[in-house]
């Protein structure tokens, strides 16, 4: 009788703790935080750049309008975890900051300036929202030579220009440099008790 109980007992442990273990587990969170951003990253820069070598730049715009929100759906989905993109200099207003995010994209800018570079930014931890758990993962998006075609300064073509002024009339994600931080990738997931 001994046995049985205790190998139920054993049982019950082994079952429940790994729940337990992976909601508390910081480092493996943002393993699989940094998996997902990783593989949306390049599967939205992988249609960007097919877009433009097709049709140049003004048609990838079409690609971070209707593309960028069902891949970030489809990873959603098969994730289980909340993920977007967001940016102090916004282009599209439905990808506005809540008000985590936009803690971090100033303390990303901040830090950005006092000499890191955007690559090396990232956020991972905890927190309490609504009353539950939830894992917050923000990551600095850098400006590649790429994106300039539609988020550099005054040598955007005209064409990018006006694709962008009838799509974004509000655009402010303009201006950028490469390897400057243009955005986040801001995700969330929560935790059970």
């Amino acid at each position: 009788m001994k046995t049985i109980l205790m190998t139920a007992a054993l049982c019950g442990l082994a079952l429940s703790t790994p729940a337990q273990a992976a909601d508390n587990d910081i480092d493996a969170l943002k393993a699989e935080a940094a998996g997902i951003v990783k593989t949306f990253a390049q599967e939205l820069q992988g249609e960007l750049l097919t877009a433009m070598k097709a049709a140049g730049p003004a048609s990838a715009i079409s690609v971070c309008n209707e593309k960028a929100p069902a891949i970030a759906a489809a990873h959603e989905a098969a994730s289980g975890w909340s993920v977007a993109r967001s940016s102090h200099k916004l282009r599209n207003t439905d990808n506005a900051p809540d008000a985590y995010t936009a803690a971090v994209i100033a303390d990303f800018v901040a830090r950005e300036e006092a000499g890191e570079v955007a690559k090396s930014l990232s956020q991972a931890e905890i927190v309490e929202e609504d009353g539950q758990r939830v894992f917050r993962f923000v990551k600095a998006i850098p400006t590649g030579q790429p994106c300039l075609n539609c988020h550099g300064g005054d040598d955007v073509k005209p064409e990018v220009v006006a694709k962008l002024a009838e799509l974004y009339p509000d655009d402010a994600a303009r201006g950028f440099t490469v390897d400057r931080m243009r955005g986040v990738f801001t995700l969330s997931k929560v935790l059970s008790e």
